[in-house]
């Protein structure tokens, strides 16, 4: 009996540690289901939503990083304490500046050409990129690739 005990604990350990991060993980979707800028599905998308939190002390949610841009476009008077983004991997919401970012390469973006993606390790980045292409930027420069490619471009 004691032996089954000793099995028992561990392996529900391990399922609580699979699940239980991944709930915690996207409690914001309860609260912004919906993308303010798009209406995309946060859910859906939660492996690139972001969360603004402005000075105010109010929240929006974003599927991606297009909308964000165009969010703070649309409240210039209005300044952001934070912006956290989805890790690709584990959705797990990161802060933004220090997200290790990805642009370009061969898995699709959310609402952009040229796609921009967080991780919360180099490593992470490192083998997104082995195996989709594209580079490790900062968050500055992703930040104004996603601006540029907000932008509609004149013909």
């Amino acid at each position: 009996m004691k032996q089954r005990t000793f099995l028992v604990f561990p392996i529900i350990a391990l399922l609580l540690s699979l699940f239980v991060p991944r709930a915690f993980a996207e409690a914001d979707i309860d609260q912004h289901r919906e993308c303010k800028q798009c209406g995309m599905d946060r859910k859906a998308y939660g492996y690139s939503r972001m969360l603004v939190e402005y000075k105010d002390g109010t929240q929006v949610g974003t599927c991606s990083l297009h909308c964000v841009v165009t969010e703070l476009h649309s409240n210039k008077n209005r300044e952001a304490s934070t912006l956290k983004v989805a890790d690709r991997d584990s959705r797990q919401l990161i802060d933004a500046e220090k997200a290790v970012w990805t642009i370009g390469g061969k898995k699709r973006g959310v609402m952009t050409m040229r796609a921009k993606w967080a991780f919360s390790t180099r490593e992470a980045a490192q083998k997104f990129v082995a195996s989709y292409g594209g580079a490790i930027a900062t968050w500055n420069d992703t930040f104004a690739a996603a601006a540029e490619d907000a932008v509609p471009k004149s013909r």
